[in-house]
């Protein structure tokens, strides 16, 4: 696994209080609606990337069943203690679930995984979903990749993550487009993307093999 990816675990594992802090009062309502809106209700649900379990939480509460993944030892463990239910330690670059999820959250969460990686993510999240499962993507807004701090950050425009998207997946592009943050206090521009699954006869065996 990349040292990047290791550094920007490290990072959560040593400041979990402080990203619960800054992440606890997003109001993500309307990312929610647009994303459950194809969600069969009790539907199963992934969510990528879980951090500290507010939108685990939200979506158990609506009645889905969720599994959630984590990196980070202590965002699971956070996780696991605000929902009740156990989470997952698992890296992106190791998902294996198959045909599984009617959707995938991954909130601000892919935007750690670097572009060499990023397309082998795709197929496992592409494998993962359901016959016409639907996925939610969201990166901040740029160009590039860089570290800042310790994190890696890989950043997209719309255009971009549109052509990365039609290049390296089959996922269809259901809608993109740009948003505030919405956390009080923060001015970053992100990009969101909901793609929906047209399943192919692929397998996680050969995923693993390209």
């Amino acid at each position: 696994m990349s040292k990047t990816t290791d550094k920007t675990i490290a990072y959560y594992d040593a400041n979990v209080n402080k990203y619960i802090r800054e992440s606890v009062s997003a109001d993500m309502e309307l990312l929610y609606v647009d994303f459950l809106a194809s969600v069969p209700a009790c539907g199963s649900l992934l969510d990528l990337g879980c951090g500290a379990g507010r939108d685990t939480k939200a979506f158990l509460e609506r009645g889905y069943k969720v599994t959630a993944i984590d990196g980070s030892q202590q965002m699971v463990d956070a996780t696991t203690q605000l929902t009740g239910q156990p989470a997952i330690k698992m890296r992106f670059q190791e998902i294996a679930f198959e045909n599984k999820f009617d959707g995938i959250w991954a909130c601000a969460s892919l935007l750690h995984v670097s572009r060499e990686e990023f397309a082998n993510v795709l197929y496992r999240i592409e494998i993962a979903l359901r016959p016409h499962g639907i996925c939610y993507m969201s990166f901040k807004e740029g160009h590039g990749e860089r570290v800042d701090g310790d994190r890696h950050f890989t950043y997209f425009t719309a255009n971009e993550l549109r052509v990365c998207l039609e290049r390296e997946t089959r996922l269809e592009i259901y809608r993109i487009w740009s948003s505030d943050d919405p956390r009080p206090g923060r001015s970053e521009r992100w990009v969101n993307v909901l793609t929906k699954e047209k399943k192919r006869d692929m397998s996680i065996s050969s995923v693993c093999s390209e």
